[in-house]
């Protein structure tokens, strides 16, 4: 019994690692990812329709993929990130990978949902795109952004039963 017990700790152990190295990593790629594309989109501060259309693209397509393809489609990238392709610290790379346009789509929905008069009061008073970025939009999409990692969490936590085999 205390074999299975063991077993069970170490392989738990194993999930937190994979899932939380792979939420960190995909936020901190996400979430600028996300602000990248709302404020690119038509009608946003920073308006500019080729860089917005090739990283929905890139979103979309990585997006569409599913995870256990995309795993595959990754062995030869984590073996030359990690230095093998199987493993623990291995599986976080395809993780991440599948995670961060997760993030950065609801990132950007979180942000699409910042009243469009806060941000125009913004720019009245003279704030820069940064200002606006840093002191308005992040602040009022916070919530929308933590319940969105969370959901991004409970995915991987799904993911990695498939990158754990």
């Amino acid at each position: 019994m205390s074999d299975i017990l063991r077993l069970l700790l170490v392989s738990s152990w194993e999930s937190i690692y994979m899932v939380f190295s792979s939420v960190a990593i995909a936020t901190f790629f996400g979430i600028p990812l996300g602000i990248l594309l709302f404020v690119t989109d038509k009608e946003q501060i920073l308006k500019n329709n080729i860089i917005n259309e090739v990283l929905s693209w890139i979103v979309n397509i990585i997006r569409s993929i599913p995870f256990v393809i995309l795993l595959i489609l990754l062995l030869p990238f984590t073996k030359l990130i990690v230095g093998k392709a199987i493993g623990t610290t291995a599986a976080i790379v395809p993780l991440s990978i599948a995670a961060t346009p997760l993030v950065g789509r609801l990132t950007e929905s979180a942000l699409r949902e910042v009243p469009k008069g806060v941000i125009e009061a913004a720019q009245s008073m003279g704030a820069s795109p940064f200002q606006i970025i840093m002191k308005v939009l992040l602040p009022e999409s916070l919530p929308s952004i933590a319940s969105g990692i969370t959901i991004t969490t409970i995915n991987l936590i799904g993911y990695s039963a498939m990158a754990g085999v």
